[in-house]
Parts: C-alpha cells; structure tokens; sequence
C-alpha cells in the first residue's frame, strides 16, 4: 500500500473510428485515413492501403490488460502469440470514455497519467511518402483528441498530440497550433524523417524552426515506441501486410532497442542540446535496457572526440532525458548507472504486453527502492517534469 496515488507516463486508450475522419479534409480522399467495409470486416485504410498495423483496428472486442505478462517475461508456457492472446474480451467503457477512465483510475489508486495513441502510432510510416496528407491526418487526430478525452483534463488525465516530422514546415505549425491550444507535451516518432524522398535526421538544421519553439515554450518531447524502424526490416525481408505483432522473429532482433538508441545518440551527438539548451525528453515505452549501451558508446566518443562535445555527452544525457523502463527492466541494477530522478513510471495499462494494473509496476519492479526513491519514480519525477498538480 502507498501513502500517495502514483502518475502513469505511459497510458493508452483505444481509439474510436472516427478518431481519424471526424475533423479529416474531404480533399484528401484515399489519401487519407478511414474505415471501410471489406469482406464483410471493417479494416483500416491509410493512403488507398489496408493498413495491418493493428490486427483488430476496432478494439472490439480487445485483448485483456496484462494478458501477455508471461510471454513477454520468459514464455514458460512455451506459447505463440496468437495463443497467448487467449480469449478476447468486449471493449471496456475506461478504454474510450475519460470519465470511465477517471473511475477506473480511481479504483486503481492513479493520480495522473498520460496517454498516447494505439492505432495512431503506425501511421507516420503508413503515411511518409505523402507528408501533405500525414500532416493532415494527424492535425485532424488532434483535434479529435482534444475533443475526446483532453489535453489537460481535469488535470488528471494527459493525453498527448501526436506531430508528424516528414514536412518541417508544417511540423512547426502543428506545434504552434498545439501549444495554443494548451497542450504541454507531445509525441513525435523516435527515427529518421523521409523529407521530399531523402530522409533526414529529427536534429537536422531544417527542423531547427521546430526544436526553437520547442525550446522556447518548455514543451516536453516524448518519443513513444511505434513503428519506427520498420524500414530496415524492410531491407531485409520485403514490404509486410501482417500486423507488427506477428511479423517474423528478426524484427524483434533487429529493431528492438535500435531506433531509441540511434534517436538519442543522434540527438547529443547532432548537438541539438547546444543549440536548444531547455529542451526535455521523455522516452516511453521503449524500455532503459539499451541506456546503459548508449552511455559506454557516448563516453567512447567523447573520449576519441576531445573537444567536439561542449559538455560532456553523459551529463548532457543525464539533464535532458527521462525514461520509462519497462516492468521486466532490472531497475535496481539500472538505478546504478541512470539517475533515479531520470526514471518515470509507465505501465502501458490497458495493453496485453503492458500490466494488469498500473500499481503492479511498484509491485515488481520497485519492490527493491525505498519510499523516497519508490516516490521519485512513480511520482514525484512526472509532476515535475510536466509541472502540473495531480491529487
């Protein structure tokens, strides 16, 4: 039992089908994102294309919370996915509905928590050889994000916009525009950028018009896990129509770590921190296994490097970057070489992969932490970083 109700950075709702054609430009047409009726099944269409990002687009029925603890976490049942999935239940009001999720999080002893797209985190790639209509997309998601469950709503619940960076420009004017409308934090995908054919790095000097507002407004920069290096499995195994969750073993051997790792290392070794000096990062969703990786390499390169870096590349990383380990993660053995004031709770509640209930990451996870440090991570270290009150 906790004496203080905990903030979860890292929760997840269902989306609705119209969460991506309420406020959608009808001059998109097929350009666009919207449900149709094939085979007698309602599939997701992106740009003309089913898109099998998510193999059940409608969440309805959806997996239960936490179903798939024991398959992440060592497979003792020796199952397929598919099996471990186990049987479907109806959509739950909590999982679309913000006062639903406000009694759900009640029960469940959450002050606060963020919360970030299912379906929307595929789109980008669905989308990056169209930026026009990426970008429209996702201002119109926003919008209808906004509407749905709020970007501050009774300053509980969070839930986050989500910024395409294939168009510079307009990624720019989307923040604005989010920034207006009240939004502190946002979303943008932890990879390289295709701009006009080429891609580019996020720290490139033609986003600097974006990381200057994002610098001068305070904004926080989370990089949730999607789909972001799903073009280098491409280079190995072709173009895929299946669901991510069922693609071959190699992705997960691949990309597993590889995109936040690159992100970030780009980010201090691109030099973004010198240029815009209060950005902040938040990484959920993508585990801290490969932080203690980046850090030998940043140190490397430091070393073979003297004076390229300002400030050296670890302190760097220590004042702009939070993470939100995963459950499974080692947190006491990571707590030796990342910060404890750095790390954030995220339960990825109600996702199968994610827990049964949010507090069952202080349960496992934290069991090893004091009250001070348990409080820091599951708490203290979120309101901060957001600046935001929370019961």
């Amino acid at each position: 039992m906790l004496d203080f109700k905990i903030f979860d950075f890292d929760g997840h709702y269902y989306e609705a089908t119209d969460a991506f054609t309420r406020y959608a430009d009808p001059a998109l047409g097929e350009r666009g994102a919207t449900f149709r009726t094939i085979d007698g099944k309602q599939r997701f269409v992106v740009g003309g294309k089913v898109n099998r990002y998510i193999a059940n687009p409608t969440f309805d029925p959806v997996a239960k919370p936490g179903i798939l603890h024991d398959w992440y976490r060592g497979n003792p049942k020796r199952q397929g996915i598919k099996e471990a999935f186990g049987e479907l239940e109806p959509i739950r009001p909590a999982y679309r509905d913000r006062d639903a999720r406000l009694a759900a999080m009640d029960e469940q002893g959450v002050g606060g928590t963020l919360l970030f797209p299912t379906l929307g985190v595929g789109l980008e790639e669905a989308l990056k050889d169209d930026p026009e209509a990426a970008s429209s997309v996702f201002s119109g998601f926003n919008r209808w994000l906004e509407d749905d469950w709020g970007y501050r709503y009774q300053d509980r619940i969070f839930a986050v916009p989500y910024v395409a960076m294939l168009d510079p420009d307009a990624a720019h004017d989307e923040l604005q525009r989010l920034l207006d409308r009240g939004a502190f934090i946002i979303n943008i995908r932890c990879s390289p950028a295709l701009v006009k054919g080429t891609y580019h790095s996020p720290f490139d000097p033609i986003f600097d018009r974006f990381w200057s507002l994002a610098n001068e407004s305070g904004v926080v920069v989370a990089t949730h896990a999607g789909l972001d290096y799903d073009f280098i499995m491409d280079m190995w195994e072709g173009s895929s129509e299946t669901s991510s969750l069922f693609r071959s073993p190699l992705r997960g051997v691949i990309t597993k770590n590889r995109g936040v790792l690159d992100f970030y290392a780009a980010a201090i070794c691109q030099l973004i921190f010198e240029r815009f000096p209060q950005l902040r990062f938040a990484s959920v969703e993508n585990g801290a296994g490969w932080l203690p990786d980046l850090r030998h390499r940043l140190a490397d390169a430091a070393n073979r490097n003297p004076g390229y870096f300002k400030t050296e590349p670890l302190d760097v990383l220590d004042e702009h970057v939070w993470v939100t380990p995963f459950w499974e993660d080692d947190v006491s053995e990571l707590s030796s070489e990342v910060k404890v004031e750095r790390m954030l709770l995220g339960s990825d509640w109600p996702h199968a992969e994610g827990v049964v209930k949010p507090l069952d990451f202080v349960t496992n996870s934290l069991s090893w932490a004091d009250e001070t440090v348990t409080r820091k991570i599951s708490r203290d270290n979120a309101l901060e970083l957001l600046g935001v009150p929370v019961p």
